[in-house]
């Protein structure tokens, strides 16, 4: 009679609380697909878990395009959008000056553009000039 065991490890991951929805840029590829992630390794016989290979877990930022992972404590950007904290904002936003206070946002109320108009040129229609052929080499 033969019997066939299997070992192995498993990752059970989750979003860790307070930072649900946070997208962070990944710091090996660029794009800004990083996510905070709990893991927690379990040792499998036949694919049941049976020993956790961490009591706590691990949080980690991680990138789903390139599975890039790196601890949240060497990321001082990411702990700042946790919600709660002293940021708010998932997604920093652009260089701008700060509002004035009794003005009204820019680009609401401000009326028309000044300056000429932009549009077509007005007047006759102009032949195209000739160009001359293309060099190679």
């Amino acid at each position: 009679m033969c019997f066939v065991f299997t070992c192995g490890e498993h990752t059970f991951r989750k979003e860790v609380e307070g930072y649900e929805g946070v997208t962070c840029q990944c710091h090996n590829c660029g794009n800004w697909a990083g996510h905070v992630i709990k893991s927690n390794p379990w040792f499998t016989f036949c694919f049941v878990p049976i020993i956790p290979l961490s009591i706590h877990g691990y949080h980690d930022v991680i990138c789903h395009i390139c599975n890039f992972a790196q601890p949240v404590e060497n990321r001082p950007d990411v702990q700042a959008m946790k919600r709660g904290g002293e940021g708010g904002n998932n997604i920093p936003m652009q260089n701008q000056p700060p509002p004035q206070p009794g003005a009204p946002p820019p680009g609401w109320g401000q009326g028309p553009p000044q300056g000429p108009p932009q549009g077509p040129p007005q007047g006759p229609p102009q032949a195209p000039q000739a160009q001359a052929p293309m060099r190679y080499g």
